[in-house]
């Protein structure tokens, strides 16, 4: 039995692993978006979109394994929830994965405009973000409730950022009707990292749900009554996206 166990405990370790590469592949591709978005390089851009299809075949490869533990070993309690964890998890990280590829196509539309104000915001939103992914799916690997709660408290920075820099893109775009091209286009990436900031969340909350066995909404982002914190004083002068 307890050669069983330890067999069953390798599986779950390697299944984590596997995972980790994963957020970690993803991460890189979300990086590699962002920076291909501030630096105006296709060629990143065009790695960014190329990548997707192996961060699918990660995504498959790790929920079959899930369903393979499932079938043979019959998990009960905790490890049942872990590899339930697991195969939400992976939906999650695949779809960061997918806004990663939505920020590049947006690189390569703007890739040759220059753009009217410096890109201030959405480099400050990427560097959250992908902070965020790798607290969460640290968390996960070291059953950590501090690090569900440090990701959870960087949503609202996320969604703070988001609310600053869709107001002032707006403000933008009312006063010059020239530029409303490229900031819609920046709104869109802004709101691809604040969803991205949001399935970071989901990571966090079923990691929380895998320790205590409580499916609960942590972050107020999640909430129906959720209002953002504080907007900029009119007037204020605040760098643009």
């Amino acid at each position: 039995m307890r050669r069983t166990r330890q067999a069953f405990d390798e599986q779950i370790d390697l299944l984590q692993r596997r995972l980790l590469e994963m957020g970690t592949f993803v991460e890189a591709m979300l990086e590699k978006a962002g920076r291909a978005l501030q630096e105006h390089d296709v060629n990143l851009a065009r790695e960014v979109i190329a990548a997707d299809d192996t961060a699918d075949d990660m995504d498959i490869q790790i929920e079959q394994q899930c369903m393979r533990l499932l079938a043979l070993q019959q998990p009960m309690s905790k490890d049942l929830r872990t590899i339930g964890t697991v195969m939400k998890v992976i939906a999650d990280v695949e779809r960061v994965g997918d806004y990663s590829v939505d920020i590049a196509k947006t690189a390569i539309e703007l890739a040759q405009t220059e753009y009217f104000k410096p890109l201030v915001d959405i480099p400050r939103m990427v560097g959250i973000v992908r902070e965020m992914l790798r607290r969460a799916l640290e968390a996960l690997v070291r059953r950590d409730l501090v690090l569900v709660s440090e990701v959870v408290a960087q949503d609202d920075e996320v969604d703070r950022l988001w609310y600053r820099l869709k107001d002032e893109l707006e403000l933008a775009m009312q006063e010059n009707l020239a530029v409303i091209p490229q900031a819609v286009a920046l709104m869109l990436v802004a709101r691809y990292l604040e969803r991205v900031a949001d399935h970071t969340v989901n990571i966090a909350e079923r990691v929380a749900y895998m320790e205590t066995g409580r499916l609960e909404v942590l972050a107020t982002s999640h909430r129906a009554d959720y209002e953002p914190e504080s907007k900029p004083e009119e007037g204020e002068d605040s760098p643009m996206a």
